[in-house]
């Protein structure tokens, strides 16, 4: 009798894949089991292994499977697959809503596909490497753009939403759902519980939730909810599936960090004892706007250098007619050259008709100023360089949350996970707080410089 390892080695690359896999599950029994489910009917696999079937096995997804990307047995409503960047959660939620969606000849299953954007939702859960469009490998859905939703060749339905639109899921109903990234939505309190009025069909309505781990209330709630069921996920236990030398790279700057241990290992690293800024109480402080605002301002802070992981912080602020200033967008941009951020900047300027541009020049001198007048000759720019360590100035801006006089549009996730790490030895996560640089000036034009603090000069 022919081993099953033996066997496949003269299949080729998919031979290679399966071989693999069967590696890691050190388990001829499940292999064999595995494709008689894929459709091998009877007889004894280990004598007569076809090419046609060992193919099909070396794409099924039950055998390619980490354990932990596996459905948990039992009752449940929340499947919470929580883990670091590359760890394979997105493709389990993939997976797991073809699987649902692809059953049976006939379905009337219906399915919300819930993104941080629309974009995010496309981009990601149904055209990305690990999306819907990409993993399907029989009973491929018809991707409908214009209507924002995917059909199965039974029938079967997904509709795309975003978080940044709550409302959209008022009135839609659905048996399943799938939530990517909710620890970064806008406004992830509202559009979660939208979506649990709307998950009313059948008999088992169950929802997937695919997320970095983020010390945000809606993840707190998740976790304490009985109907949940927590499976962690590690970027390296994923190692095979990456790119050579992903793993190396990324451990030798970030082992051993919060910011490791929160996007590599998965793990839910509460806020800082020592920070300014806490995460309930921005919470709190979230508001929808409901009447326009006057003296807006873009606070900027160029990066420091180039590289894919340079990032030029853009905030964008403005005040109500209270007094109160009130956090607009994070425009902020990761990795794109001077001329790039610059033009991102005027974006941001014009997009919410701004007043004034306030950049900080201690990364680049003059040369911000003229990179900026480059792209518009006419922006009203105000040039500012630091006299005093970072910390000291976030401090008398932290205090204005504190007294209640700030106040943020939506949730912007980069920006407060920058706030809630940042620390008196002024980095976050172990990096320059490029966002909170931002809006500490946007907030100090604001609201401070009447007061004088933070120091600044003008050029």
């Amino acid at each position: 009798m022919q081993n099953l390892r033996d066997t496949v080695s003269a299949l080729g690359d998919e031979g290679s894949l399966l071989a693999q896999a069967i590696s890691a599950r050190q388990d001829d029994d499940f292999v064999i089991s595995t494709l008689q489910a894929d459709g091998n009917n009877g007889g004894d696999v280990m004598q007569g292994l076809e090419l046609a079937a060992l193919q099909r096995l070396a794409r099924s997804w039950a055998l390619l499977r980490h354990p932990l990307q596996a459905p948990p047995q039992g009752a449940w409503r929340n499947w919470l697959l929580m883990g670091g960047r590359g760890s394979g959660k997105t493709r389990a939620g993939a997976e797991w809503v073809h699987e649902i969606a692809s059953a049976g000849d006939k379905s009337a299953v219906r399915i919300a596909l819930v993104g941080e954007t629309l974009g995010d939702a496309r981009e990601v859960m149904v055209d990305g490497l690990s999306g819907i469009a990409r993993i399907a490998r029989h009973k491929r859905p018809e991707v409908e753009i214009s209507r924002r939703r995917l059909v199965w060749p039974n029938g079967a339905m997904a509709q795309m939403f975003s978080a940044e639109d709550p409302e959209s899921l008022r009135g839609p109903q659905f048996h399943y759902a799938w939530c990517d990234e909710i620890a970064k939505w806008k406004h992830a309190e509202e559009t979660f519980d939208m979506l649990q009025f709307s998950l009313r069909l059948g008999d088992d309505p169950r929802q997937v939730i695919t997320t970095t781990p983020r010390p945000v209330p809606i993840l707190k709630r998740l976790l304490a909810d009985p109907g949940t069921r927590l499976t962690r996920l590690s970027t390296f236990g994923n190692a095979g599936n990456l790119a050579p030398g992903f793993i190396e790279a990324l451990q030798a700057r970030y082992g051993g960090t919060r910011l490791g241990r929160q996007e590599l290992d998965g793990e839910l690293i509460e806020d800082r004892e020592d920070a300014l800024w806490r995460r309930d109480r921005l919470e709190q402080l979230t508001v929808r706007l409901s009447e326009p605002l006057h003296r807006i301002v873009v606070g900027v802070d160029p990066p420091s250098g180039a590289g894919a992981q340079s990032v030029c912080g853009i905030v964008v602020a403005g005040l109500d007619r209270l007094g109160r200033a009130v956090v607009l967008a994070d425009c902020s941009v990761t990795g794109e050259s001077p001329a790039s951020w610059a033009t991102a900047v005027v974006r941001a300027f014009r997009r919410f008709e701004a007043d004034r541009v306030v950049a900080e020049v201690n990364q680049g001198g003059e040369m911000v100023g003229a990179l900026l007048k480059s792209v518009d000759a006419n922006l009203p720019v105000r040039m500012v360089r630091a006299t005093r360590g970072k910390f000291l100035r976030a401090e008398p801006v932290a205090a204005l949350y504190e007294q209640g006089r700030v106040l943020h549009a939506a949730r912007f996730s980069d920006l407060e996970d920058q706030m809630c790490d940042f620390g008196p030895e002024g980095l976050s996560n172990g990096r320059s707080p490029d966002r909170l640089d931002a809006l500490v000036w946007a907030l100090t034009a604001l609201l401070l410089e009447c007061a004088g603090e933070p120091r600044i000069r003008t050029l």
